[in-house]
């Protein structure tokens, strides 16, 4: 299973950062992405990064003030997010596929098998 935590009440122009901790598999050949989901909007992908080279990928919105990142050796992936605005705020989850089914660069195209219960992230005005 995948956990996250860090997501909070952050004022505009804030700065937080998630953590996705990997449960009971390891997470080195696994891609892994970020989605969010604000109230009553459908689920967005927001970042993904490869399992063999760290290839990352962000949508236009969060290019430039989010970054993610991995530490295998602590099964854990990173989402630094920076001068926040009220429109990230959402549930945040982070999910896994196995870089071996998948394409890397078409990852918001993709169910993937394991998925977190979800952070939430505030961004007051």
């Amino acid at each position: 299973q995948l956990v996250e935590s860090g997501g909070g009440l952050v004022q505009f122009g804030g700065s937080l950062r998630l953590s996705c901790i990997a449960s009971g598999f390891n997470l080195d050949p696994f891609n892994v992405a970020w989605f969010r989901q604000a109230p009553g909007k459908e689920r967005e992908g927001v970042s993904c990064i490869g399992a063999s080279d760290n290839t990352t990928y962000y949508i236009d919105s969060v290019n430039g003030r989010f970054t993610i990142s991995r530490d295998n050796e602590k099964k854990t992936v990173y989402l630094e997010m920076s001068s926040l605005t009220p429109e990230d705020t959402a549930v945040y989850y982070c999910a896994a596929r196995h870089a071996g089914t998948m394409t890397l660069m078409r990852w918001t195209k993709y169910e993937y098998d394991y998925w977190g219960q979800g952070t939430q992230v505030t961004v007051s005005s």
